[in-house]
């Protein structure tokens, strides 16, 4: 996460995950181009790399831990930003500086599914992470523009800086392909869930009473801690009040600006599909709150992810 933006372009940071993750058992990579991405129809995942030169990836990951199933029990999409501009909404230049870091999503999928591996966690894992730059220029999204995502809604982007929750948004329609029994997004999305939360907690949201369950007790044995997050209709209702699309990708009301995010993502959900999501904006870094970690980027929640699927893993099993 501390690789500067310019040494972890798009295709830097997939080549960079496949070739990690090389040799892990049962475990396997596939890097996905832009042409692949438009044929399956992610329009709003191109749209926001479209202000870059350099062209987006998505890494899709597969960790085989129970090779007696072709079932996935998980799975996994980290947003995966590798420098945010804030696009033609651009951001303020004090501290842009850190944007480099978001990709913390991606960066924890890869990890929490490589160790996954290396500890034989007798689980099924898909990993997808949608890797772009957010950049200004004659290409870019404008505020206003309506795109297309995969599952056919349309979206009007009125703040081009809300771009993680786009290409999150196609990334899920692809990763419920699959079929999986569970889906987790995490990202560092808001900078409403570090006013909520600090960086005590990831801020989580979920339909899944049992997924919840799993995840907070996670936290708890990890010392990672997370905290369960509103995912009201009243904060979708914000986010499908739109002039021009279905859904805007701003809410409508100023505040609660993460649980509209989630509000906004839930509408890629399917019916049925046990789901979570987790805002790390909040503990994506690391200064001296927590003393047992290094300052800066802190790859926080991998450890609550892993000690997630080996407990699911124990559910499943009867172990």
């Amino acid at each position: 996460m501390e690789t500067p933006a310019n040494l972890k372009v798009p295709k830097v940071l997939a080549d960079r995950i496949a070739s990690d993750l090389a040799g892990a058992p049962g475990l396997s990579v596939t890097i996905r181009d832009e042409k692949w991405v438009e044929d399956k129809g992610m329009g709003a995942f191109r749209a926001v790399s479209q202000g870059s030169d350099e062209p987006l990836r998505l890494v899709e990951i597969s960790y085989t831990g129970r090779p007696d199933s072709k079932d996935v029990d998980v799975a996994v999409v980290g947003k995966g930003i590798t420098f945010d501009t804030g696009g033609i909404s651009i951001k303020p230049s004090l501290h842009m500086d850190l944007m480099r870091g978001d990709m913390g999503g991606a960066a924890s999928t890869a990890a929490s599914i490589w160790t996954a591996s290396k500890l034989g966690i007798p689980i099924n894992l898909i990993g997808i992470i949608p890797i772009a730059e957010n950049m200004p220029s004659g290409k870019a999204t404008r505020p206003g523009d309506v795109v297309r995502a995969m599952n056919g809604k349309t979206i009007q982007v009125d703040n081009t800086d809300a771009e993680g929750r786009l290409i999150l948004a196609d990334a899920l329609c692809y990763a419920q392909e699959f079929k999986p029994r569970h889906v987790i997004d995490l990202a560092t999305l808001t900078g409403a869930i570090r006013v909520a939360l600090g960086n005590a907690a990831a801020g989580v949201f979920s339909n899944d009473e049992e997924m919840w369950a799993l995840m907070s007790d996670a936290g708890i044995q990890t010392g990672d801690r997370v905290w369960r997050m509103p995912l009201f209709q009243h904060y979708a209702d914000e986010m499908t009040d739109s002039l021009l699309a279905d859904l805007n990708n701003v809410g409508k009301y100023a505040g609660g600006g993460s649980c509209t995010a989630a509000g906004f993502l839930a509408q890629f959900i399917g019916k049925g599909c046990k789901w979570m999501h987790m805002d790390i904006a909040g503990v994506s870094e690391n200064k001296s709150e927590v003393p047992y970690l290094g300052k800066g980027f802190s790859g926080r929640p991998t450890r609550s992810l892993v000690e997630f699927f080996r407990q699911l893993s124990m559910k499943q099993t009867g172990s």
